[in-house]
């Protein structure tokens, strides 16, 4: 019989996979989102509203 894992693992299992999932946006956005390599396509809205942030944590941009 197959057995269930307990809801602490489960829960755990969940909040990493959450946390995980949301530093790899954050990441995209703040180390790739060019502006012209945008998933948003030419709009630089992104890429203006974090350009001080790129370059305090040495991403460069230009």
């Amino acid at each position: 019989m197959l057995e269930l894992p307990d809801t602490a693992t489960t829960g755990t299992a969940l909040r990493l996979t959450v946390t995980t999932v949301l530093a790899l946006i954050v990441f995209y956005f703040i180390g790739f989102d060019q502006g012209a390599v945008s998933i948003f396509g030419s709009d630089t809205h992104v890429h203006e509203f974090i350009h001080d942030a790129r370059h305090l944590l040495g991403f460069p941009c230009h």
